[in-house]
């Protein structure tokens, strides 16, 4: 079996055990280390039958280089902080970067339904290490809240949480990982 199609297969069996799930996930849940990503997140739902009026992500720590993409209908606000470990981007030292992205209804006609779905998209460069990624998201409705926020202990399963985040596998790259 190449990389590739493992790379599928893991997607597909990750897919599969989300599909079930009502909380907010990502498109693509696993991704190579290093490499440029497009977090989709798929909110599925309002809450409690109330519209979403505001998607909060705060992004995994090495997540760097974060930009959304416009929604039409909504503003967006990022919020920068000053990084505990600087990195180098395009030869320059980067010691501060996004770490939350919000987007807001202009209005009530941009209120997401609870009876719709939607995506919410940003994109960024993984960490150089493989392991788990967590994107949580603080879902706020008119009226109420929902803070796709649980972590695991340990692992990676979301069994028995009620309101996980989003996970993102990021998989080991190199010359290993890349068997042509």
């Amino acid at each position: 079996m190449t990389f590739a199609s493992k790379l599928i297969a893991f997607g597909a069996l990750f897919a599969a055990a989300q599909a079930g799930f009502t909380h907010v996930v990502l498109e693509d849940q696993a991704a190579l280390a290093g490499s440029s990503y497009k977090a989709v997140l798929r909110v599925g739902h309002g809450c409690a039958g109330a519209p979403t009026s505001t998607i909060r992500v705060l992004l995994p720590a090495g997540f760097q280089g974060a930009k959304p993409m416009p929604k039409a209908g909504w503003t967006l606000s990022t919020r920068s902080e000053k990084l505990p470990q600087p990195y180098t981007s395009h030869g320059k030292t980067v010691s501060e970067d996004v770490v939350e992205i919000t987007w807001t209804a202009v209005s009530k006609d941009s209120w997401l339904a609870d009876a719709w779905y939607d995506e919410f998209a940003l994109r960024g460069t993984l960490p150089a290490s493989a392991g788990p990624l967590w994107f949580k998201v603080l879902q706020g409705c008119e009226p109420g809240r929902l803070d796709w926020v649980e972590v695991p202990a340990q692992g990676t399963s979301t069994k028995g949480l009620k309101a996980p985040a989003a996970l993102l596998e990021v998989i080991p790259s190199g010359p290993a990982a890349h068997a042509h």
